[in-house]
């Protein structure tokens, strides 16, 4: 008989605390639309929103931010600015580094030195200046890049590699 007792209480504790656990769940979940937990918005915000218009919500902007498709010929160097990215989008293309350190191609996970082929379609990031992509030196066609942020074309050192 005490086993009896003792699983009903069990069962009805178990039932109560599950009741008020889906209760407070679906509360939430059935906000009042216009109330502050599910606010209604114009149809002028969304359209702005999609456009990537700025709305003031807390969202980023990328203002200020430049995205660039450059063309890099043999014999030069596309330098990135630090905090630019660079997408290699056609060509055979190597990496260039005024330092014994690489660059990050952070598609791969790994470090690219100087004077090793640079992979398409990867991004590379460079948080310091004096990095950047420049053609194979076998190549006689120029890279296209796809930039974000700033960078400068410079002439291709003497000798390939560092």
């Amino acid at each position: 008989m005490k086993k009896l007792g003792l699983t009903a209480l069990l069962i009805l504790l178990t039932t109560t605390a599950v009741m008020i656990y889906t209760h407070s769940d679906s509360r939430a979940d059935s906000a009042k639309p216009g109330s502050i937990d599910d606010p209604l918005v114009t149809k002028s915000y969304v359209d702005k929103l999609l456009a990537g218009g700025s709305t003031g919500g807390g969202q980023g902007t990328t203002q200020g931010i430049e995205t660039t498709v450059v063309s890099v010929n043999p014999g030069e160097v596309l330098l990135a600015k630090a905090g630019a990215q660079f997408v290699l989008r056609a060509g055979k293309g190597v990496a260039y580094s005024s330092d014994a350190n690489g660059i990050s191609d952070v598609t791969d996970g790994k470090d690219i030195k100087s004077g090793q082929p640079v992979a398409n379609n990867h991004l590379l990031i460079f948080p310091r200046d004096g990095r950047g992509v420049m053609p194979d030196p076998q190549a006689k066609s120029a890279l296209t890049v796809l930039v974000i942020g700033r960078y400068e074309i410079a002439a291709a050192p003497s000798s390939s590699g560092s």
